[in-house]
């Protein structure tokens, strides 16, 4: 979708959103109160410039507009895959970029994601996955690696992992899959105001992830470990 046309749907009480080279922000209002709106569009790739532009603007935010909910819009097919980024470090910009986020949630700003068009690997993970809480639209794609890619990179035949994608959501692409799994919260279809006001008071700083997971049967091991390393470490406290 068009960010244009979704911010329309998203913020009928206006908004002051600008797009700059595939990097959005701006604010906007929400079930009356203000909010800031940053992110990306035109599938994006996640190099140092707008790593940096995402995190200035998280940062500036948190200075300047104390506990105001932030909005991160998600569409990008990943970090650039390019010799002059990989060689300047774009893993440090991007983990820079997810620490500037948690730095966020830390000082009581709510953080909702939303996934409106494509979201993939490393730009996913720092963006609409350091969120509260990460919303999709019905028609969004999702994905850590495409099928193809994941083949020569793990040497099982594509035909195997398209096999595998059919009954585990790990391998499949897709809103539904990453609902499954609690990645992704909700798929938001109807309403798109009112989902995310909704959406943001329903955010808070407790990471429910693994447990959405395990409660939609597409995720079942990664929240009884979690449990188990707790009760573990509670015994061994003094």
């Amino acid at each position: 979708m068009n960010w244009n046309e979704l911010a329309a749907q998203l913020f009928p009480e206006g908004h002051a959103i600008t797009e700059s080279d595939n990097f959005l922000s701006g604010g906007a209002r929400v079930a009356g109160a203000d909010i800031a709106v940053v992110g990306t569009t035109g599938h994006a790739p996640i190099g140092v410039e707008i790593a940096l532009a995402q995190a200035r603007f998280v940062l500036e935010t948190v200075r300047e507009h104390p506990g105001r909910p932030i909005l991160i819009m998600v569409d990008t097919q990943g970090q650039r895959l390019r010799h002059r980024d990989e060689m300047l470090g774009i893993n440090s910009f991007m983990a820079h970029l997810g620490k500037c986020v948690d730095l966020a949630r830390r000082s009581g700003h709510k953080i909702v994601g939303l996934v409106y068009d494509q979201a993939l690997s490393g730009g996913f993970i720092t963006s609409g996955m350091m969120a509260d809480a990460c919303y999709a639209l019905p028609d969004a794609t999702i994905r850590v690696m495409g099928l193809p890619a994941m083949a020569r990179i793990t040497k099982v035949p594509e035909e195997r992992l398209t096999e595998l994608a059919a009954s585990n959501p790990v391998f499949a692409p897709g809103p539904e899959n990453y609902a499954r799994m609690g990645g992704i919260e909700a798929i938001w279809d109807g309403d798109l105001a009112a989902s995310l006001a909704k959406a943001f008071s329903d955010a808070g700083p407790t990471d429910v992830r693994s447990a959405r997971g395990l409660e939609r049967g597409g995720r079942k091991l990664a929240q009884p470990v979690i449990a188990a390393i707790v009760a573990g470490s509670n015994v061994l406290a003094p």
